[in-house]
C-alpha cells in the first residue's frame, strides 16, 4: 500500500531527492556525480548552473565546479524541451535521441519565421562540423563568424537557431567558457565513449533519474520535465517500477526513489539561497508545494520564463535575491516576499555567505524591505 505523506512530509523527501537534505542512499561529492544524479540540469544562465551545483557540493568553490566542466565530468548542450541542460557527458547522445530530436518538430515553422532553409541548416551543421573537426573548440562569436564566412546569415535569432540545431542534431555541445566567453567542440570529440541504450532502457533510466532527483513527483510532471510523451512517460516509469515506491499526497499517487518511504523524516527548517534557474523550481510543472501562487510574479516577472533567484526557508520560498559581482565583492540585494525577523534575515544572509565563498569573495547585503 502507498503511504500517505502530509504537504509537509512530502516537501522534506523533494528536498532530499533535489540533495537540498542529506540523502539516506547517497552523498554525492563531485560534479559528475550530483549531475549524474538528475540525469539533467537546466543551466540556460552559466552562473546559475554552476550554483546549482556549488549549493548541493558544500566546500566547492566556483573554480572546482569549472575545473569538474574542463575535466568533461558534464558538459551543456539542448537535450529536452529546447532548453540548455548540464547532462553527464556519457549520456547526451542517448538523451539528444531520447528527448532532444522532439523539439526538433517544430524547427521548420521557427526556421521559415527567420526566413532559413533546411537547407541552410543542414549546411550549418556541416560547416560547424568541418570548423571543429580535429579538436577544434571555437568561441559562440567565432562559430557565427564561421558560419557568416560560409554565406549563412546569423543576424536576429538565426545564428542561436543554427548553433541550437547543430547540438541537437547531435555534432555539437556547448563546452566550458573560455573567459566569459561560451564555446563549441564536437560532441563526439568532446564526449568520445558515448553510453548506448537501447530506447526502453532509455526511458527507464531517465524515468528513475527524474524520480529519485525530483520526487514526489507524478507521471505528467515526468512527461513536462523530459517532452516525452505521456505514453511514454508511463512506459519509462513502468520499466524503472522496481527502482521506484509510490506515496499519495493529498490522496495523489506519486512516484519517489524507493530509498525514500522507510527513511526517517522531519520537518525542514533550511535556509537556502537558490539560483533562478534551479531544478528546485524549473524541474516541476506544478510549484505549490514550494511556491505560493501569491509570489509567482515576483519569482518570474511577466511570467516569460526567466526566474529569479530565491530564498527558500523550511522548503518554501519566502524571497528573491540578486547578486551584482564586482572585482573585489559580491553585492546581494534581498527582497522579502513574507515577514523575515532579524534571526531570520540573519539565517538568509549566512546562507547567502555560502555563495558569496563559492565565489572566493566577500558579500554586501542590501534589504529592499
Amino acid at each position: 500500500m502507498p503511504v500517505d505523506l502530509s504537504a509537509a512530509e512530502a516537501l522534506a523527501l523533494r528536498m532530499t531527492s533535489l540533495l537540498l537534505r542529506p540523502h539516506p542512499s547517497t552523498r554525492p561529492g563531485t560534479v559528475a556525480e550530483v549531475v549524474e544524479w538528475f540525469g539533467a540540469m537546466q543551466a540556460q544562465d552559466l552562473a546559475s548552473g554552476l550554483w546549482s551545483l556549488g549549493v548541493r557540493l558544500p566546500g566547492c568553490g566556483v573554480g572546482d565546479v569549472q575545473a569538474a566542466l574542463e575535466r568533461r565530468e558534464a558538459l551543456r548542450t539542448w537535450p529536452m524541451r529546447g532548453t540548455v541542460h548540464l547532462v553527464p557527458s556519457a549520456d547526451a547522445r542517448w538523451m539528444l535521441e531520447l528527448t532532444g530530436v522532439r523539439s526538433l518538430a517544430g524547427a521548420a515553422t521557427r526556421r521559415a519565421q527567420l526566413g532559413l532553409t533546411e537547407t541552410d541548416a543542414d549546411r550549418a551543421v556541416d560547416v560547424l562540423g568541418a570548423a571543429l573537426a580535429g579538436g577544434g573548440r571555437l568561441t559562440r562569436a567565432q562559430c557565427l563568424a564561421t558560419l557568416r564566412a560560409a554565406g549563412l546569415g546569423t543576424d536576429g535569432q538565426r545564428g542561436y537557431h543554427l548553433l541550437w540545431y547543430a547540438s541537437v542534431r547531435g555534432v555539437t555541445c556547448v563546452a566550458p567558457n573560455v573567459g566569459t566567453e561560451q564555446t563549441f567542440a564536437l560532441l563526439d570529440e568532446w564526449a568520445p565513449e558515448p553510453r548506448r541504450l537501447e530506447r526502453d532502457e532509455a526511458l527507464a533510466l531517465l524515468a528513475h533519474r527524474y524520480v529519485r532527483g525530483h520526487g514526489p513527483v507524478t507521471d505528467r510532471e515526468f512527461a513536462g520535465w523530459s517532452g516525452l510523451t505521456l505514453t511514454d512517460a508511463r512506459r519509462g516509469l513502468t520499466a524503472a517500477a522496481d527502482a521506484l515506491s509510490t506515496v499519495r499526497v493529498d490522496g495523489t499517487p506519486m512516484y519517489v526513489d524507493a530509498a525514500l518511504p522507510d527513511a526517517p523524516r522531519s520537518t525542514p527548517d533550511d535556509v537556502l539561497a537558490l539560483p533562478g534557474f534551479d531544478e528546485y523550481l524549473l524541474g516541476f510543472r506544478d510549484r505549490t508545494l514550494m511556491l505560493d501562487p501569491a509570489h509567482q510574479a515576483a519569482v518570474v516577472p511577466g511570467n516569460n520564463g526567466v526566474f529569479q533567484a530565491t530564498v527558500v526557508r523550511a522548503g518554501r520560498v519566502v524571497g528573491v535575491w540578486k547578486r551584482k559581482v564586482a572585482r573585489t565583492t559580491v553585492a546581494v540585494t534581498v527582497q522579502p516576499l513574507t515577514p523575515l525577523d532579524v534571526a531570520a534575515r540573519a539565517r538568509v544572509e549566512q546562507a547567502l555567505g555560502r555563495y558569496a565563498d563559492f565565489l572566493g569573495l566577500p558579500a554586501r547585503f542590501d534589504w529592499l524591505t
